[in-house]
């Protein structure tokens, strides 16, 4: 959807939605928002798992039109073998400034039983910010109240907004 507003009068305002959600298992690293949580089990994943940033990247490229994170980065690529998300949020930001878009701002919640989030959520901010060049970033947690594997402790999940602009 494009939108025109008085404030942005050359620019088309674009909106963009992200998800993703990944086992805990033993013997993985946790990675969330581009740094290494302490934590006694880590996402399952082709790369570092990190569902925060998977969910930035998917919003990030869904509202330019440029596909997800998948496409650009399968898991079926050796060389994304273990990969840092922060790797892939920079090279889809290259991607989003070459194609002529800035990042107004970004939404996210990330939903896990454990562990606490709230702890490393401004570190995670200024991890990003240094990717992405704003600090327009909200990062909030819930849990899942004990509903399903997410509140069982066997997963954690991510959801993303962003909101893009491009001057025409």
């Amino acid at each position: 959807m494009n939108i025109r507003t008085s404030e942005h009068q050359n620019a088309v305002i674009r909106v963009g939605f992200g998800y993703d959600i990944h086992k805990l298992v033993k013997g993985r690293p946790l990675f969330l928002g581009g740094i290494k949580i302490p934590y006694s089990k880590g996402l399952l994943a082709h790369s570092d798992g990190d569902v925060l940033l998977h969910s930035i990247c998917d919003s990030l490229l869904g509202a330019a039109g440029l596909g997800d994170i998948g496409q650009h980065f399968p898991n079926t690529a050796q060389k994304y073998k273990n990969i840092s998300s922060l790797v892939l949020l920079e090279k889809i930001f290259v991607l989003l400034k070459n194609s002529g878009y800035k990042i107004i701002n970004i939404d996210t919640m990330l939903v896990a039983k454990e562990p606490k989030i709230s702890p490393y959520i401004e570190k995670m901010k200024k991890e990003i910010s240094k990717v992405i060049g704003t600090k327009n970033i909200s990062i909030k947690a819930t849990t899942n109240e004990e509903i399903g594997d997410i509140g069982k402790g066997k997963a954690i999940c991510s959801y993303s907004i962003c909101l893009i602009e491009k001057n025409v």
